[in-house]
């Protein structure tokens, strides 16, 4: 009895060559669109419940989808390297990888610069420090490590940044309006969901609504 050939979930199937301290670090570098994803958003939804950051991730969603039909439609090999790493049966172009981070790049610094949420202009350079060198990196580790050739990623990282500053400009430009109903619907009152895009500096305004409510009375905790 023949067996269909069996097939790895790629989510965190990351290889590289034994011995190869260079590679192991570029092979965590390469899930830091899992970390984002599964630890920057889930724990965004669960802890500040933001509109911006729901149509942020929307937006990586959506480009996703995007980078999947393309691949399906253009079936671009990945590198000869594919057969060691057992990913011959996927396309290569364009990188995955690549077009998330630099979504998350563009989008973010977007963000950051025009004061919306939590970072201000003033800390603009968490994007120049942290998220843009981590999305170069991220686009290196894929083609060291044998997944995409220099082209795909270059190709994933074009579109991430289109999309990613083409979704800011949708969301920002023409959804934006529509936040109130969707805070003052029954989906917005069941889970607290909220925009602060209005607020110059959230920090701030949370810090100091924090501790006014320290000393009335309706606020204070029954335990």
């Amino acid at each position: 009895m023949t067996h269909p050939p069996l097939k790895a979930v790629t989510l965190t199937h990351v290889r590289y060559q034994k011995g190869d301290q260079f590679g192991h670090f570029l092979a965590w570098v390469s899930l830091v669109p899992v970390f984002v994803s599964l630890g920057g958003f889930v724990s965004h939804f669960i802890f500040r419940r933001e509109l911006q950051g729901m149509f942020f991730a929307l937006g990586l969603l959506i480009s996703q989808v995007v980078n999947e039909f393309i691949k399906t439609s253009v079936q671009q090999a990945r590198p000869e390297t594919c057969s060691l790493l057992e990913m011959c049966d996927s396309h290569g172009w364009p990188s995955s990888h690549s077009q998330y981070m630099f979504f998350f790049a563009i989008y973010f610094t977007l963000l950051t610069y025009f004061k919306i949420g939590v970072l201000g202009r003033n800390q603009m350079w968490v994007s120049g420090l942290v998220v843009w060198p981590m999305a170069v990196l991220t686009m290196y580790s894929r083609v060291y490590l044998g997944y995409h050739t220099v082209a795909q990623v270059f190709a994933g990282a074009g579109l991430g940044l289109v999309l990613g500053g083409g979704w800011f400009w949708v969301v920002n430009s023409m959804l934006r309006c529509y936040f109130p109903t969707i805070e003052e619907s029954a989906f917005g009152r069941l889970f607290y969901v909220k925009d602060t895009s209005h607020i110059p500096n959230v920090l701030k305004f949370e810090y100091e609504n924090a501790r006014a409510a320290r000393k009335h009375v309706s606020y204070k905790r029954s335990d």
